[in-house]
């Protein structure tokens, strides 16, 4: 193999050693480059007979036209220095962008951005946004949400409402709930100590995360849909274009504020990539005009067709649509790669095989899985399945986060009744929980036909919400797989469960693919989790 077939200079190996992780291998890593030069350089490269070292040499670093050196001044007060050097710079980069390629170059460029402080409704619209993009939020399983500033528990004075006649209901309804949250959490946490003591063998510090744990899991149904939250967000560039676009067109003002904030802040570091979502920019008037003039016609059309039709009302995991030939089109797809047969006549071939041939071509896709984190084939997407689910937001929450597959969720309302935790059944604290669930009812009841969307804000997170999911087998293995582990929420691992309970019962020769699941029940389930956590930092080196 030939490692590298360029020579550089002494001179120019010093330079580009601050930016390359290598100045003679093949493969190497760029560094210490702002995101807008690193998009810039690999659209060039698509279309240059010259390696990435030398494009960077000879078209950036020693171009004036590119302001290479001030952009990548110094640190402290130069870095306004930087910014301004980047929008000088700008028509460069918008037209090495815009001439080597299409919207795929907005994915070399990415950039890390904190949202904080935002409802736990505007965390959901943000992580709708799949492709591209990797969000973290913060876990209402690890952090007390009780916390005060300035007096006040922290969630969204939502603008629309707090301008309303509803302003004293909204507050009153979710401080009551803040209120209850607190003050249950000693409670269960005492009458849990009693029903899971600490074993002899079981540090402190696992015990007491996995107690935490376990109480903030069960009484997280308290906090209202307003709650505010933190997202880390990792995207490409496209990922960000798209997403701000969408969120300056959202009916929520929360959404729009956010938005154009987004866009502020994106737009120093990688301008280039999101310029099109600039409000007055021809494609995002474009774009919110086709936004809303689709909705607009769609909630018309919604209204005539579905008034009249039976809901939901029972909290219920569904297998709507699955295709019975699935397996033989599975079979087909494993096979392909190694044979020069056409795709139609493999399946054709798989439907003719005695069922024991086929469960030996499944099997050999399965047999040497060691643990969930070996990734099957994926020949398993060639099965989908649909189910649609009624539970409340906070399991919704968790498994909206898986990204492979589609799905689509209605309004948040206390119209589908909601969770109660086992561990409050039949104890003082079930009284205290049922009448501040009762409260919020009454609150969105009132607002609800004035303010449909705002009203989403003064529900808590154990109130049912009716969404679907359109998936695949492969990433079904993996979200049920991962999501029924011992150390997950109870109520989403019941969901993983009864998602692989009811493939497996509509296809049988696919219950081999779903062997991790896990179908036991935890009653400190985090516990283990905790203790290799332990044992990790004890024997860490120090």
């Amino acid at each position: 193999m030939i490692e590298n077939y360029e020579e550089f200079s002494d001179s120019q190996l010093k330079i580009l050693s601050r930016y390359v992780t290598s100045t003679t291998s093949n493969v190497f890593v760029l560094r210490n480059l702002p995101e807008v030069i690193k998009g810039a350089l690999f659209s060039r490269y698509s279309r240059s007979g010259l390696g990435l070292r030398s494009l960077l040499l000879k078209e950036f670093i020693m171009s004036e036209e590119t302001a290479f050196s001030a952009i990548l001044g110094g640190q402290g007060e130069e870095v306004e220095d930087q910014v301004v050097a980047i929008k000088k710079a700008q028509n460069f980069y918008d037209r090495i962008l815009d001439g080597y390629g299409d919207d795929s170059i907005g994915e070399l460029g990415g950039a890390h951005l904190a949202l904080e402080n935002i409802s736990m409704i505007a965390a959901k619209v943000i992580e709708d946004s799949r492709i591209g993009g990797s969000p973290l939020e913060k876990s209402t399983r690890y952090i007390y949400f009780d916390q005060k500033y300035h007096g006040e528990y922290l969630f969204q004075r939502e603008p629309i409402i707090m301008t309303s006649a509803f302003r004293d209901l909204y507050l009153d309804t979710c401080n009551e709930l803040f209120r209850t949250y607190s003050e249950l959490i000693p409670e269960l946490t005492e009458i849990m100590e009693k029903r899971a003591p600490k074993e002899p063998n079981v540090s402190p510090a696992a015990y007491a995360a996995a107690l935490r744990a376990k109480v903030l899991d069960c009484l997280r149904g308290l906090l209202p849909a307003s709650c505010l939250t933190n997202v880390g967000l990792y995207g490409n560039g496209r990922f960000f274009e798209t997403l701000t676009q969408k969120l300056h067109c959202h009916s929520l003002t929360e959404l729009r504020e956010l938005g154009s904030k987004s866009y502020q802040e994106l737009n120093k570091v990688i301008p280039s990539f999101v310029r099109r979502s600039e409000q007055t920019h021809k494609h995002q008037k474009t774009f919110c005009r086709f936004m809303e003039q689709t909705q607009a016609g769609l909630k018309n059309l919604a209204g005539r067709h579905s008034d009249f039709l039976e809901k939901m009302h029972t909290p219920a995991v569904r297998l709507i649509s699955f295709d019975p030939d699935s397996p033989y089109r599975v079979a087909a797809a494993l096979l392909f790669p190694y044979t020069q047969a056409s795709l139609v006549d493999l399946q054709a071939q798989m439907r003719a095989l005695p069922e024991s041939e086929l469960a030996e071509i499944l099997d050999a896709a399965c047999e040497f899985r060691d643990n969930r984190r070996h990734k099957s084939p994926r020949a398993l997407e060639h099965a989908t399945f649909t189910f649609e689910m009624l539970a409340d937001f906070g399991i919704y929450r968790d498994l909206q986060r898986h990204r492979m597959l589609t799905q689509e969720r209605q309004l948040l309302t206390c119209n589908f009744g909601y969770y109660t935790p086992d561990e409050i059944v039949d104890t003082p604290m079930e009284a205290k929980y049922a009448a501040a669930m009762e409260m919020a009812k009454k609150a969105y009841d009132t607002m609800v036909h004035e303010f449909p969307e705002e009203a989403q804000y003064v529900v808590p997170m154990a109130y049912n919400i009716h969404w679907y999911f359109h998936i695949n087998l492969r990433a079904l293995q993996w979200m049920c797989e991962l999501r029924s582990s011992p150390a997950g929420h109870p109520m989403y691992r019941y969901v993983a469960q009864e998602l692989a309970k009811q493939v497996v019962a509509v296809v049988p020769a696919f219950e081999r693919f779903f062997k991790y699941v896990d179908f036991d029940g935890y009653h400190l389930g985090r516990l283990g989790q905790e203790i290799r956590t332990q044992e990790k930092r004890q024997n860490a080196p120090v």
